[in-house]
């Protein structure tokens, strides 16, 4: 008698990065515009912190659950200055952002519980979902890839325990307005629901574009779960934290959960989140202004392909997201550009976009450099592929 996994798995998509690496790996030399990745990694103060944090005993044993006493001090001094946020927020490490989102949804949701997402998704905020046996509702943004907020109020239903959203987005690159953020935060309030804002790409705008961060709202503090990333900002990806911002009355729960989950997020990598704190946000700023370059040179590219493909208008994060006139489906066509014309792009349908053929291009690990050389690969097989 065979045992098998849990059937809520089942539904649960599999990862596309693993199969992308994997034509990537039996395609040598492919260029990949498929993970969102900096092209720069942390900042020397950071490196030489780690380094030092990583010899002290006092770094050998378990912290406390929800972060370092000094780590959290300064992140909430962070997000007082730099976010805005209205008083009364706490504050958890996790390890990356998207373990907190997982823990945010364990803390706010019961099995059969809706989740409302805003199509195109980020794909681990479904699987998150999924795996905590509540319901994705997705619901479809405008065709501007705004938010549509009529149909957002029209899914909210009893079971409802939460609205996402990402901003700037992953994986289209636009920056909601701080009218429609306020107004989704509003609702949530009114509804007595929570609004789990996504702020990972806080620092990457461009052209005039201004994050907002909805916790900001007057009287936000009560329902808004803010989730924020050392990963894109000092290219710490590989060492996995984040945090979250949450309602006090929260952290019972994800105490529970962490301790289960992870203990707490690695004392070395904390004290190096410090450093980068004390580096501050010119460091970013410093690489996403160059990148806007990159951005321009990105969508230039896409231009000369004429009116077979439309772009998002992407003005934040290191995405574009695009629409294509063909008759391949989206891995068809994703499989022969990397097989065909060495460039790797990631297919729409991962992102929940299934009408017609979208595709997903990821710019943030390229530089002025490097960008004609993918770009001139990309754009020639889509002109051979969608003609």
């Amino acid at each position: 008698m065979s045992i098998s996994p849990a059937r809520r798995l089942q539904a649960v998509q599999t990862p596309i990065m693993g199969f992308v690496q994997e034509l990537i790996e039996k395609n040598p030399g492919t260029i990949s515009l498929g993970q969102g990745v900096s092209h720069y990694g942390p900042p020397q103060d950071v490196l030489e912190a780690a380094a030092k944090a990583a010899r002290s005993s006092s770094h050998f044993r378990y912290g406390y659950v929800k972060g370092t006493a000094s780590l959290r001090e300064a992140l909430r001094d962070k997000l007082t200055r730099e976010n805005a946020l209205s008083p009364g927020f706490e504050i958890v490490v996790t390890a990356g952002s998207n373990m907190a989102f997982f823990e945010a949804i364990l803390a706010i949701t019961d099995p059969g519980d809706e989740i409302i997402l805003l199509r195109p998704f980020y794909f681990n905020h479904q699987m998150a979902a999924q795996m905590t046996s509540c319901v994705p509702v997705i619901v479809s943004c405008a065709d501007d890839f705004s938010p549509d907020l009529d149909a957002i109020e029209s899914a909210i239903t009893p079971r409802t325990r939460a609205i996402v959203t990402i901003s700037p987005n992953n994986p289209t690159g636009v920056v909601y307005s701080e009218q429609d953020l306020v107004a989704i935060n509003t609702l949530c309030r009114e509804r007595g629901i929570y609004h789990v804002s996504d702020e990972a790409y806080e620092y990457f705008t461009y052209d005039g574009a201004r994050h907002y961060s909805p916790g900001a709202t007057s009287g936000a503090s009560g329902h808004t779960i803010s989730l924020f990333s050392f990963s894109k900002a000092f290219g710490m990806a590989g060492w996995r934290l984040g945090y979250m911002a949450t309602p006090p009355e929260l952290v019972p729960a994800l105490r529970k959960i962490q301790d289960t989950n992870l203990i707490c997020a690695p004392l070395p990598i904390q004290s190096a989140a410090e450093a980068a704190l004390q580096v501050g946000s010119e460091y970013c700023l410093s690489y996403a202004r160059p990148m806007n370059d990159v951005r321009k040179l990105v969508l230039n590219a896409l231009g000369t392909l004429g009116d077979r493909i439309s772009v998002s208008r992407s003005l934040g994060a290191f995405y574009v997201f695009a629409r294509l006139e063909t008759e391949l489906t989206d891995t068809v066509l994703l499989r022969r550009l990397i097989e065909q014309h060495r460039v790797a792009v990631i297919p729409g349908s991962t992102f929940g976009q299934t009408d017609g053929t979208c595709i997903r291009i990821a710019y943030g690990a390229l530089q002025k450099e490097t960008v004609e050389a993918a770009m001139d690969r990309l754009c020639e097989g889509l002109r051979s592929l969608i003609q």
